[in-house]
């Protein structure tokens, strides 16, 4: 009866098969490795033995020992929870590192857009417009909805938004729907638990619209028949810059698509909401980071007194006296 050994296909990481559980097990129980007497007391040859040590110390399960009087290295078990904090803290920081690279190419885009046509190019339309009034943003953004005839996509982070301005989104929003128009939006888990939002989401979908949240969102766009985005403006606070380059407005539509596909269908908060736990979760890991109140309560579209309490609830439940230790704890849960 063979037994299949390690695959190394997950992240060039071994999965302990069924004789390297075994000597895991051997290790746990003695306290430390003893090869010539776990060899024959598992019915294993000294190679394999040598093979499952190999895959338990890639995978953190085994940590060495100060040197006994024979001189030999000794090896002992570590907790499955605390080797598994160790071997996936790396991969988290390179998802991080990666997730910030991703933001700051989208700034950078957007930053360099205007230079695109500073030659002796000229088209009929300019890849960029910056509009820095409230009011000739809100012309604009009136304009293309009455031209929109195919999809629009709109990304809303920061959080519940004013009853007055959902109920102005509706009536815009139903117009393009009946005239045939495809509407997704994306907002913030914090939405579900806001009445006004609530309702605006059931009217919305009853007419045929899309809307899902996720923790964190990439930012505020608004893309329509994914020929022109619209994004915040980096200087005015009511301003916005009006993008029609193909190729930054089909890198943009992209980045929606893939949140998108990421994000739970909306549905209102309830006890026991996963939505919530993920919520709670992400304010460990940036509390973990080093992140202040403030900046985690606009990252995630909260409120800081409701961000403030869920800090509070967090660390009690982990039992953690500092940030870093409930950053920790609560990654050491997640894995293991």
């Amino acid at each position: 009866m063979g037994e299949q050994l390690a695959d190394t296909s997950a992240g060039d990481l071994p999965i302990p098969g069924e004789v390297d559980t075994r000597v895991f097990q051997w290790v746990a129980r003695r306290g430390h490795l003893v090869p010539e007497e776990a060899a024959a007391e598992l019915g294993i040859t000294p190679d394999r033995l040598d093979r499952a040590v190999a895959v338990l110390s890639r995978l953190h399960l085994l940590r060495a020992l100060p040197f006994g009087e024979s001189g030999q290295l000794r090896l002992a078990a570590v907790s499955p929870e605390h080797a598994a904090a160790s071997v996936v803290a790396p991969a988290e920081a390179e998802l991080r590192k990666q997730l910030a690279q991703a933001e700051r190419v989208r700034a950078e885009l957007a930053r360099l857009a205007p230079l695109f046509d500073s030659g002796d190019r000229r088209r009929e339309r300019q890849p960029l417009d910056e509009v820095r009034e409230l009011a000739s943003v809100i012309d604009v953004i009136g304009k293309l909805t009455e031209s929109c005839r195919t999809e629009v996509l709109t990304c809303q982070p920061g959080g519940p938004r004013a009853p007055h301005l959902l109920e102005q989104a509706f009536a815009r929003d139903v117009a393009m729907i009946r005239r045939g128009v495809r509407m997704r939006t994306l907002y913030q888990h914090t939405s579900r638990r806001h009445q006004p939002t609530q309702e605006y989401v059931q009217r919305i979908t009853g007419e045929g619209a899309q809307v899902r949240t996720l923790t964190a969102l990439f930012g505020r766009m608004i893309a329509f028949d994914r020929s022109t985005v619209i994004i915040p403006h980096h200087e005015e606070y009511d301003g916005a810059v009006v993008i029609r380059d193909p190729s930054t407005v089909a890198y943009l539509c992209s980045v929606f698509d893939q949140s998108w596909t990421l994000a739970d269908p909306y549905a209102p908060s309830a006890q026991g909401d996963s939505a919530l736990d993920e919520i709670k979760q992400a304010i460990i890991r940036l509390l973990a980071e080093g992140m202040k109140d403030e900046m985690i309560a606009r990252r995630l579209g909260m409120s800081l007194r409701t961000c403030r309490k869920h800090i509070a609830e967090s660390m009690e439940s982990l039992g953690a006296t500092s940030r870093f230790q409930a950053g920790y704890l609560a990654r050491a849960r997640l894995t293991g």
